[in-house]
């Protein structure tokens, strides 16, 4: 089984999807800098808790996508992308209940930053060059 992990036909989707998720954090960095000097600390901690919320799960699935590939792995292919999908899902609703628990939440610029982490793979290939 390690010897399907280390296909080669993997390692390019894997380091585009990671490509994707560092440039996601430069953005969700930035853009909390920015909300901190123009409307200070708690605007700032509700755009990084948003960003991060977004990030974290979208990172543990392309942890879990990626790791096989290749007709002989098909069907190990399909039960690491869905498990991918159901860990995302159940981390982000995890990661949602505890920052409204524990922490003071702005709505809109929250929201605003998960939303726009959630459209990111949309936009970084625009962005970034995908080598095959």
């Amino acid at each position: 089984m390690s010897l399907v992990r280390q296909n080669s036909l993997v390692k390019p989707g894997r380091k585009f999807a990671y490509q994707q998720i560092g440039l996601t954090i430069l953005v969700v960095f930035i853009l909390t800098l920015v909300t901190y000097f123009y409307w200070g600390l708690t605007h700032a901690k509700s755009v990084l808790t948003g960003g991060a919320i977004g990030v974290i799960p979208n990172f543990i699935f392309a942890y879990k996508a990626f790791r096989f590939a290749g007709a002989k792995s098909s069907k190990l292919v399909v039960e690491s992308f869905f498990s991918g999908v159901k860990l995302k899902m159940v981390v982000t609703a995890l990661l949602f209940s505890l920052a409204f628990k524990f922490l003071v939440i702005l709505p809109l610029p929250f929201f605003g930053m998960f939303c726009l982490v959630m459209a990111m793979p949309l936009l970084t290939p625009f962005i970034l060059k995908h080598q095959h």
